[in-house]
């Protein structure tokens, strides 16, 4: 009964073309989520607002991402996977209805929370569709496609929505209306996407009852969990700083007010991401975390040594970006990976849970506080600041990360042929 219903409700395409529709819908909302990136400067500019300002419309952003993923996120797995992903992008699409309509500081940080509510109920959702679409579609084959795809729509929408918002706000007019109303369109196609594919997970029946998804941290496993979620933690901290905050150094300390050039940068930076994710897939954990580690900390020492040059460098303080943006990317798949490891397969819903909460608290608390620098300090000051304190918890993160490594090398054989 179960699978009539089920055929019954599948739409027009099939899974391999259903796995592109949702790779893409998944990627165009993660773009939109990071449009105004470039248009920021825009906003202190026109409206007048402040640094800090800027931090609080980024930070309530992640607030509703914390929430959703807690309250929504695992909905799919009892009510289907397109009863959760249709209104979640329609959530965003009247995010940007909103931005549309006004600039005042109330309604962006209401269009801000409502994107932020919507990612945390699309990431979930995407990530387990893509998943099933490309296990129907290629049964027995690796699930690493799947991955590697999801990975890409994430990180990389993220990057993609920058630089076609900077390219738009650049060269096509009205650079607060016109990039929310390409992604408009563009969310309008993804919902129609999302509407004909085929459904992978039969509503549950009866119903459990409902709950927040809940968190918990792995018996026996307390100091490496904790550790990689601080890694996490500052991972999501380095991006969330050139998100929000690139085009107004850029602008400002570097003398290069281009949007576009805001934009493409945010881009670079979020891609290194991708393409350390892809290059380390066969990686051990230990050099996943090591190598992202000190590419982020090195990165960043590139990025704050960039503005304090007597000239302020923008070839440097790019390049640090890109170096930092690799070595984050790097250091949460590490991250992902050990948490995945240490947590046992009943409670690893629950792990990852605390994992992601402690990312989007990097992505909103660092940025609020060097928000709050930049109002009492000069750029040069707060970034080194930043840099600073990043790289502190690196170091107390990969003390016990790294220690607890080695350890496990001493007492554990290597097997045969590796």
């Amino acid at each position: 009964m179960a699978t009539a219903s089920l055929t019954r409700s599948t739409p027009r395409i099939g899974h391999g073309l259903g796995f592109w529709a949702i790779a893409y819908a998944y990627l165009a909302v993660m773009a939109f989520s990071a449009v105004p990136s470039p248009l920021f400067a825009i906003y202190r500019q026109q409206e007048g607002y402040s640094a800090l300002t800027i931090t609080l419309i980024y930070a309530v952003f992640a607030v509703g991402v914390v929430v959703s993923l807690f309250l929504v996120g695992h909905l799919s797995d009892w009510h289907g996977r397109r009863r959760i992903l249709a209104p979640a992008i329609l959530l965003s699409l009247l995010s940007g209805l909103i931005l549309v309509a006004s600039t005042a500081l109330p309604e962006l940080l209401v269009a801000r929370v409502l994107n932020g509510l919507s990612i945390g109920a699309v990431t979930a959702t995407a990530t387990a569709w893509l998943g099933e679409l490309h296990a129907t579609h290629r049964p027995g084959a690796s699930s690493r496609r799947a991955q590697v795809v999801a990975t890409a729509a994430n990180l990389g929408g993220i990057g993609f929505g920058p630089l076609a918002a900077g390219l738009l706000a650049q060269y096509a007019g009205h650079p607060l209306v016109v990039p929310y109303e390409v992604f408009i369109a563009g969310l309008a196609v993804a919902i129609v996407a999302v509407l004909a594919t085929p459904e992978t997970r039969e509503p549950a029946d009866p119903r459990p009852r409902y709950r927040p998804q809940r968190v918990a941290v792995p018996d026996g496993a307390r100091q490496r969990y904790l550790a990689a979620a601080l890694s996490v933690l500052i991972a999501f901290a380095a991006f969330g700083a050139f998100s929000s905050l690139a085009g107004t150094f850029l602008a400002g300390t570097l003398h290069h007010p281009s949007r576009a050039l805001a934009g493409a940068t945010v881009f670079a930076i979020f891609w290194a991401g991708v393409v350390a994710q892809s290059a380390g897939a066969d990686w051990s954990l230990q050099r996943l975390l090591a190598l992202g580690m000190s590419a982020m900390v090195g990165g960043l020492g590139v990025v704050a040594v960039a503005v304090w040059l007597t000239t302020p460098s923008l070839e440097l303080f790019i390049a640090g970006g890109v170096l930092t943006g690799g070595g984050a990317g790097a250091l949460f798949k590490g991250a992902l990976g050990t948490v995945i490891a240490v947590a046992p397969e009943d409670g690893r819903a629950e792990a990852l849970a605390g994992l992601f909460l402690a990312g989007y608290i990097g992505l909103a608390a660092p940025i609020i506080g060097l928000g709050v620098t930049l109002e009492f300090t000069t750029p040069r000051v707060a970034l080194l600041a930043f840099a600073i304190a990043i790289a502190a918890i690196a170091a107390i993160a990969g003390r016990t990360l790294f220690a607890r490594e080695r350890r496990t090398a001493r007492v554990t054989p290597a097997p045969c042929g590796a």
